[in-house]
């Protein structure tokens, strides 16, 4: 095998086992720096080894075994904590002589690790920039630069959030450990916002020249199978799954020709991809199993979660096979439960939209001007946006105008300034007066 095709394979072996690699490593070590620091030295050993050696039959044993090894020479030459490091050393040791295949014993609670990592790199003590970027390193295995591209902010910004988030859970002695109880709900949520924050700068990019990043939407999907699998009692872990694979289905459809943004009613439905609007639909479903059996069993985490209302609004859309057939009554219905549950102005601006399109654009439009005083929304770029849609559609075009022009000077988008550039001139040609003939 070349040397080029080595690095590529290198590569590849690295993005799968990277998060296993790492979760082993801070079962064993309790410090996720430090596992990520024995991780990047087997990959080190495997650039200098395998290109002469090849690429071992079992890639990912060899790359723990190596760790494994590093990891108790760190023990052992650490003179500060000799003591413990020394029983840390010979437990290892240990344990590598008693279990035929120490590498199997580590794989055997790689399910519980990688959940662990999950929960400990999604810690409330981080900001959310830092359980961003921390995840998607241990978890998604981005590099900095490719995290740094993927957010539009420079290389340094991201490793220096990376390095004071590491800094941070050592401080703070976070524990390595999936939490219980009370805290666990607490905790899940930090963590399935952190899935889709990442997925959502994947799905409508707020910055760039793109109107998608598709890799970080298949990162964030990633995350979320691999959450499911791991916490498979948990209802709204199925529902963000479930919002994620139809929202997804839409990605072919949502890009023009010239890569321009194509909006959800005037998009090729045939484009949609059927197989994730059916994986997303069962996802719903076990949600929604899940919430009836804890309702049941009278457990306080019955009630339907946001995510899994929302996965519900996307399945409208998935369900109708034409624009007009979306059952836009029951998307306002769901709306207003989100609001209930999860109010926030954004919301309530969906809902307006929602209501537009069930009872005419009137309707919409008197939620709407209850928000423009909104101070969260003040430099919300669909505010205006939408506020415009609605008007054009009542033949105000003058007043339609500027709301799109305002839209365009807040967007950080440079597909979405385009588009709303052109709905602004749009409606300047509609409301200009008739030439003369």
């Amino acid at each position: 095998m070349a040397a080029t095709d080595t690095h590529r394979a290198i590569d590849a072996v690295w993005r799968i086992e990277s998060p296993r690699l790492i979760a082993g490593l801070a079962r064993i070590v309790r410090d996720i720096g430090l596992a990520e620091d024995l991780a990047q030295d087997a990959l080190v050993a495997a650039l200098e080894q395998w290109p002469q050696s090849g690429v071992p039959d079992n890639p990912g044993a060899w790359l723990m075994a190596t760790a494994k090894h590093r990891a108790i020479d760190h023990f052992r030459r650490n003179t500060r904590l000799e003591r413990k490091h020394e029983e840390l050393g010979r437990e290892l040791v240990t344990k590598e002589m008693a279990v035929p295949n120490f590498d199997a014993a580590i794989d055997d609670d790689v399910g519980d690790d990688l959940l662990r990592l999950i929960f400990t790199a999604c810690h409330p003590v981080l900001s959310p920039e830092a359980r961003v970027a921390l995840t998607l390193r241990l978890l998604g295995g981005l590099t900095t630069d490719e995290i740094a591209r993927a957010f539009l902010v420079p290389e340094a910004t991201v490793a220096q959030r990376i390095v004071r988030a590491k800094r941070t859970l050592t401080k703070e002695r976070v524990p390595f450990e999936v939490p219980r109880g009370a805290e666990l709900a607490a905790r899940l949520s930090s963590v399935l916002e952190v899935i889709y924050l990442v997925f959502n700068e994947g799905y409508t990019a707020t910055a760039g020249d793109d109107w998608m990043r598709p890799a970080l939407c298949e990162d964030a999907l990633r995350l979320g199978r691999i959450l499911a699998e791991l916490a498979p009692q948990e209802p709204e872990v199925h529902g963000l799954v479930a919002l994620m694979e139809i929202q997804a289905s839409r990605s072919r459809a949502r890009v023009g020709p010239s890569r321009q943004p194509v909006l959800l009613l005037d998009q090729n439905r045939a484009l949609w991809d059927q197989l994730l609007i059916r994986r997303g639909l069962a996802a719903l479903d076990r949600a929604e199993k899940l919430r009836a059996e804890n309702l049941r069993a009278e457990k306080l985490s019955g009630a339907q979660g946001p995510y899994t209302l929302q996965a519900a609004i996307a399945a409208c859309h998935a369900r109708a096979r034409t624009a007009e057939e979306t059952a836009w009554p029951r998307i306002a219905m769901l709306y207003e439960a989100l609001a209930q549950l999860a109010p926030s102005p954004v919301v309530e601006l969906n809902r307006a939209v929602a209501l537009a399109m069930a009872f005419g654009p009137q309707a919409g439009l008197e939620l709407i001007d209850t928000l423009m005083a909104e101070p969260s929304l003040e430099n919300y770029h669909l505010l205006p946006s939408v506020r415009g849609d609605l008007l054009a559609k009542l033949g105000r075009f003058d007043e339609a105008r500027p709301e799109f022009e305002r839209a365009a000077s807040l967007t950080r988008n440079a597909r979405e300034r385009e588009l709303l550039r052109q709905r602004a001139a749009a409606c300047a040609r509609e409301s200009a007066p008739p030439q003369p003939q």
